[in-house]
């Protein structure tokens, strides 16, 4: 790697260690030619998800989105931060093995349903009441009559 502070491309690392959650490689290294030390990082280099709307726009896949309505439908609920994470963290990884550039916000939403609904019930309805759009009660009991068979 070329270095910062003289441009010479003969650089040795020194020390190297995880970063970022396991995420990254730090790694010091040092000059041969000035001496000087300067730290690098390593990441693998992922291809951007998109995530197309139902109103047909697209945007970034962002996972704090799906970690924000969760954890709105979870309000006051007995469920840990720790199973939030879990739940964003399979989320996010069944996403990313699909190996598309693309996917619908309804597949992304589905998979939400599907995972808390075994996290807890009325979080289940929460989130289904905003997912679904329900417009009446009607509907919002017909999701009810289902999650209870």
């Amino acid at each position: 790697m070329k270095c910062p502070y003289c441009g010479d491309p003969d650089t040795r690392v020194v020390d190297s260690r995880p970063a970022d959650d396991n995420t990254a490689i730090r790694r010091r290294r040092v000059c041969d030619k000035c001496g000087k030390r300067f730290t690098s990082y390593e990441r693998i280099e992922t291809i951007p998800l998109v995530v197309i709307k139902k109103d047909k726009t697209r945007e970034i896949f962002d996972r704090s989105k799906i970690e924000a309505g969760v954890l709105r439908a979870c309000h006051k609920r007995p469920v840990t931060a720790q199973q939030i994470h879990e739940l964003v963290n399979d989320i996010e990884t069944e996403v990313y093995s699909k190996g598309e550039r693309e996917i619908p916000s309804t597949e992304i939403g589905e998979m939400v349903m599907n995972r808390i609904k075994h996290l807890d019930p009325v979080a289940y309805v929460r989130f289904a009441s905003v997912y679904r759009e329900f417009k009446d009660v009607e509907t919002f009991m017909d999701e009810l009559k289902k999650f209870l068979k």
